[in-house]
């Protein structure tokens, strides 16, 4: 074995990593290290992540309900807006980050790394958050890009992390923020090289809000150079996540023999073909699909009132309805229908869109469409409804 190290020396290694980073930060000089400026970034950050985790709160609840929560199906528009918000401001504030990091990152390099146990927390907890906000804003990005490289589950891993974040950030806002205030209403004597570098970052956050925000406002579409999709464009003039060849449905839903089945508690057990549905009352109403990427469109759908459906199967008024799919797997082959929503007079077993057949990627012969529903609940391709 060998000798231990004296003291000496790991002094001396502790200063010669102290002089390397001392060194590496000395490299980029910059009058924009302020925390004048850091402060004002700060501040934007915080109302920024605050904003996406209320609204990614309201998507996840939206999706994964728990038995106590019941969303409403008025307004139809409420899940089309937070989703929006919270995607498109997501990336708005890609931009207010690295500037962010850009301006502070001298002080991550500072030597030594902490001088208490108590700044040990801090410091601990300041790259906590700046780690959580990086995971955040990388895999939401690769999300609304449909590009999945990592191994986990994005909406439970997107979920969880999001609490780390905001729980880190709110603890942050608590430390810092007498400094902050204070700084920010001390008045610099050169402020306007500080303002233009400001205005610049705040300017292509709102770049990329605006060529966004075209995938859920469809008057802008023609400026959504950065969404995935747009408005107008896709089958019958609407776009299309998961297509029948992808969920494996392309033969059973041209099935000549394909009915719905109406089953559960129900006192009459229905098998309606797509003529029966046809030849029942046909009700037409325009409702958005909002996906979870943030994008949506509008369109007019014409098909059966599902509550005239459960009416005819003499359906108890507060039965959950499970929607099932003909696709024969995946996380979203079934949804849940809660009461509010299946009475809804919008709440449709969509046969037509946009005066035309359901097109078999927006769910031919049968597809369920509702008001402030996420895309990924309109189930597409039905072949049962079950009374629970």
């Amino acid at each position: 074995m060998g000798d231990r190290p004296r003291a000496g020396s790991v002094r001396q290694v502790n200063d010669q990593v102290g002089h390397l980073v001392t060194a590496a930060g000395s490299r980029f000089t910059s009058r924009f290290h302020d925390e004048r400026i850091a402060a004002w970034l700060g501040m934007a950050l915080g109302v920024s992540f605050g904003t996406a985790f209320i609204t990614g709160l309201i998507s996840h609840f939206m999706q994964y309900p728990p038995d106590w929560l019941h969303w409403p199906s008025r307004p139809v528009n409420l899940y089309r807006v937070t989703q929006g918000v919270h995607v498109i401001g997501g990336l708005a504030t890609v931009p207010l980050l690295l500037a962010k990091l850009w301006t502070v990152y001298p002080k991550l390099l500072q030597w030594p790394p902490f001088r208490s146990a108590a700044h040990a927390v801090e410091r601990g907890l300041i790259l906590l958050l700046i780690g959580g906000a990086l995971f955040q804003l990388v895999t939401g990005v690769l999300d609304i890009a449909y590009w999945y490289p990592f191994p986990f589950f994005f909406t439970v891993a997107h979920y969880w992390t999001a609490y780390v974040v905001f729980g880190a950030l709110i603890i942050h806002i608590a430390n810092e923020w007498a400094k902050a205030r204070r700084t920010v209403m001390r008045k610099p004597e050169d402020g306007l090289d500080r303002r233009s570098f400001l205005l610049s970052v705040f300017a292509a956050s709102g770049a990329v809000a605006l060529f966004t925000v075209g995938e859920a406002v469809s008057p802008l579409a023609r400026l959504a150079l950065l969404a995935p999709r747009r408005p107008g464009v896709g089958p019958q003039r609407l776009p299309v996540n998961r297509t029948a060849l992808e969920a494996g449905v392309t033969q059973t839903a041209r099935d000549p023999g394909w009915r719905l089945q109406v089953t559960g508690s129900v006192r009459r057990e229905l098998s309606l073909s797509l003529a029966q549905l046809r030849a029942m009352p046909q009700h037409t109403v325009r409702l958005p699909i909002t996906c979870v990427e943030g994008w949506s469109a509008s369109g007019d759908w014409t098909g059966v009132r599902m509550r005239d459906v459960l009416t005819r199967a003499e359906a108890p008024a507060d039965a959950r309805i499970r929607a099932v799919s003909l696709q024969g797997g995946g996380a979203y082959r079934t949804s849940e229908v809660d009461p509010r929503h299946w009475h809804d007079p919008d709440t449709l077993l969509a046969l037509s869109l946009n005066g035309e057949p359901l097109d078999l990627d927006h769910g031919f012969p049968c597809r369920l469409i509702a008001p402030d529903r996420p895309g990924v609940l309109q189930t597409k391709w039905l072949t049962t409804l079950v009374a629970e």
